[in-house]
């Protein structure tokens, strides 16, 4: 594991309307994670933005609200 790995534990991921799933950003916390995500979100496009963590030792962990 890296440093930005620890550092920026927070994804903001994009899926598309054929399922493609993307990641959008990292951050340092999830309000600032949640924060692009809600902008991303609010432009009205048919895509799907969420906050993943990603876990010390495997895939993210979802966080939808």
């Amino acid at each position: 594991m890296n440093d930005s790995t620890i550092t920026l534990p927070w994804l903001v991921i994009r899926e598309d309307d054929n399922g493609n799933r993307y990641r959008v950003g990292r951050y340092a916390t999830r309000a600032e994670a949640q924060k692009i995500a809600d902008s991303l979100d609010g432009r009205g496009h048919k895509q799907l933005y969420w906050v993943e963590r990603l876990a010390q030792n495997g895939p993210a962990a979802a966080t939808h609200d």
